[in-house]
């Protein structure tokens, strides 16, 4: 099957954390500043959303429910029933808790569901304006019945994965311009012994890595931001494979579909001035002809 690159949704201001859920065999994913959450049903190509009283940074599926979602909204993780339909009432079942308490114009960015289904969340600090952000601000936690702060100093907190295999956690704080591996403890969801393994300057790569996921192989796929690609790279770090995108503002992606061998991409025109950009901008898409498969993504079961 030839590579294909199809738009799914129009432009949204600032589209993220997509989710694929295997159960209802659709795609749930944010618009940050325009405080909506978001679902796609491939098979019929609707595509709902409902709008929320701040900016959701992530939203995963609840195991037990197939109308509840955690969402990382503003700086609290919370619990929100919704039926999918569009423009309809969300209901917030439960406040988990709230983190930044030092820094108040922080917010929630990331988030994902490790395999055992804590949800492992981080923030990032304030923007003085678009794209002049407050250093070293946000922390990137674990929600686990609890909320521990497993990681500090964190400028944007993005790009979680997670390979039982090899024991690892990678995780992309994208001011730092690299990705990052830990030691990864599934049983305690401890992290520990961090490095670099991709940094995007040495491998001639403008941009900033942004979300991502990882694929059977334990290859990762990385949105990289202001650069219209999505990239592959191998565990060791080694660059395998650039897949243009044609919106510049690239921030996330994960696999889906029925076979799990579509990879939905979320764009951003956030950056965009007046009278610039491309109209593709913000746009969701799916990629497939990869040749590759990712896993089921995991719903939380705290």
């Amino acid at each position: 099957m030839p590579l294909e690159v199809k738009q799914i949704t129009g432009p949204l201001v600032l589209g993220e954390g997509p989710h694929w859920d295997d159960r209802v065999q659709a795609l749930y994913f944010v618009s940050i500043h325009e405080k909506t959450i978001h679902k796609y049903n491939p098979a019929s190509g609707e595509h709902t959303k409902t709008t929320l009283d701040g900016r959701p940074g992530f939203i995963v599926p609840v195991e037990s429910a197939l109308d509840q979602f955690v969402v990382g909204l503003e700086r609290e993780f919370v619990v929100l029933q919704w039926d999918g339909a569009e423009g309809s009432a969300v209901k917030v079942v439960r406040k988990i808790g709230e983190v930044d308490q030092e820094a108040a114009r922080n917010r929630i960015n990331d988030g994902k569901a490790d395999p055992r289904g804590r949800i492992f969340g981080g923030t990032m600090g304030y923007e003085k304006s678009p794209g002049d952000f407050a250093q070293e601000q946000g922390s990137l936690y674990r929600v686990d019945g609890n909320i521990t702060r497993v990681a500090d100093k964190i400028g944007i907190s993005n790009g979680l994965a997670w390979d039982l295999s090899a024991k690892a956690m990678y995780y992309i704080d994208s001011l730092e311009q690299n990705v990052r591996r830990y030691d990864y403890d599934v049983d305690t969801g401890n992290i520990s012994n961090m490095r670099h393994i991709f940094n995007l300057p040495k491998n001639g790569l403008d941009g900033f890595p942004d979300g991502g996921t990882i694929d059977t192989d334990g290859n990762l796929w990385i949105a990289v931001f202001s650069n219209g690609v999505v990239i592959q790279v191998s565990p060791e770090g080694k660059l395998l494979r650039q897949v243009p995108i044609p919106a510049k503002q690239v921030t996330s992606c994960t696999f889906g579909g029925p076979n799990l061998d579509i990879l939905f991409v979320t764009t951003s025109r956030y950056m965009n001035k007046p009278g610039e950009g491309d109209p593709q901008d913000g746009c969701t898409f799916m990629v497939t002809g990869l040749g590759v498969k990712g896993h089921p993504n995991v719903n939380y079961k705290f």
